[in-house]
């Protein structure tokens, strides 16, 4: 059932990025035939002026007025059958791939075993702002995610300060770590977090208050330290014990429940040495079970270059307002992100937070 509507949102995306296109040609076309006809019109002298000139170009308008309308017609109907398709694949979703708003949620149960797709926000072109794609990465995660806490990115950005969006930045952190969480079979992933300044106190609350988050978030240049050198040491000893195909040479002691990194203010606090650990990270942690999760405003790290471009190129951008800054595969449209949001005012990930605290204590995590 997962994999049907998984396959089917992906063929709705595929559907509108072809739609969108077919009718931007369409537009193109008319514009470019319309420029070609004045040409035209202009090029006989005897058009420049008068009334038979005049003529010809209102005919050439007319005509592209007619592609245009012409071709909305039939954007407009794909975007009616589109709309109608999503309004039924919407309430069918499960918690993986569903809104925060979506009545599953308040139905929700710690799952035995994890999804094959998670759902980090929606899509949407400026042709049906309205009609909403889900925008699914596929599990357990192939690279990790930065949450960009910059005010260049985006006109929406830029209606805030940096402290307010700062803030929006770790708390879509925080909402993105509690659906992986929720998502994940008891036990099976396990959340820490560095904060070198103590600035994301507020924003991981709900994580501290539930329980989810067990320790307590490393902070100061010792603390990003300890948990990159813990990590990077984990992430040798898988890597190596799956190359030689020995899983179970793994010390005894060494917890097997994958690892997600929230990683607040990069680069504070972070010296050369903590930077080439977490660039390793970025690279080397997917296939060992260790995933990262920034919040990060690129040009705080101007200072160190060229030198990190791979690390912000290995990481899948998001935004806690939306940006047009992703492309879909297929004819490449820049496409509007759109972060989810817990509704104003409900209690949804408090209570799906308390849930799996629950499971994790009966787990014995």
């Amino acid at each position: 059932m997962e994999e049907r509507l998984y396959n089917q949102i992906w063929g709705m995306f595929e559907d509108l990025a072809r739609t969108v296109a077919a009718y931007r040609s369409a537009v193109e076309f008319a514009e470019s035939r319309l420029d070609r006809e004045l040409d035209q019109v202009l090029a006989d002298p005897r058009n420049r002026i008068g009334g038979a000139g005049e003529r010809a170009r209102e005919a050439a308008r007319a005509k592209r007025e007619e592609l245009i309308a012409r071709a909305r017609q039939a954007l407009d109907r794909d975007l009616r059958q589109l709309t109608a398709e999503s309004d039924v694949v919407e309430p069918a979703l499960p918690p993986a791939l569903a809104r925060w708003d979506n009545p599953v949620w308040h139905a929700y149960r710690v799952p035995s075993e994890g999804p094959m797709a998670l759902r980090l926000g929606d899509l949407r072109l400026p042709e049906a702002p309205e009609l909403l794609i889900p925008f699914l990465i596929r599990l357990p995660l192939e690279r990790g995610l930065w949450v960009d806490s910059g005010r260049t990115g985006s006109e929406a950005a830029m209606t805030f300060d940096a402290a307010q969006l700062r803030r929006l930045a770790m708390d879509c952190a925080v909402t993105h770590a509690a659906r992986l969480l929720a998502v994940h079979a008891p036990g099976r992933l396990v959340l820490q977090v560095i904060d070198p300044a103590g600035t994301a106190a507020p924003s991981l609350a709900p994580l501290l208050r539930s329980g989810v988050l067990t320790a307590v978030p490393a902070a100061g240049a010792q603390g990003v330290r300890e948990t990159l050198a813990n990590l990077t040491q984990r992430v040798d000893l898988v890597t190596m014990a799956l190359r030689a195909g020995a899983v179970d040479s793994l010390p005894p002691g060494l917890d097997t429940a994958e690892r997600l990194l929230i990683v607040n203010d990069f680069p504070h606090g972070f010296d050369d040495r903590a930077v080439t650990q977490l660039r390793y990270l970025a690279d080397e942690g997917p296939a060992a079970g260790v995933h990262l999760m920034m919040v990060a405003d690129r040009e705080d790290a101007d200072a160190y270059g060229p030198v990190l471009d791979p690390l912000w190129r290995s990481l899948l951008r998001i935004t806690p307002v939306p940006d047009d800054h992703l492309a879909d595969p297929w004819v490449h449209h820049a496409w509007t992100y759109q972060p989810l949001a817990v509704p104003p005012g409900s209690a949804v990930l408090g209570q799906v937070l308390d849930q799996v605290a629950a499971a994790h204590r009966s787990e014995g995590r």
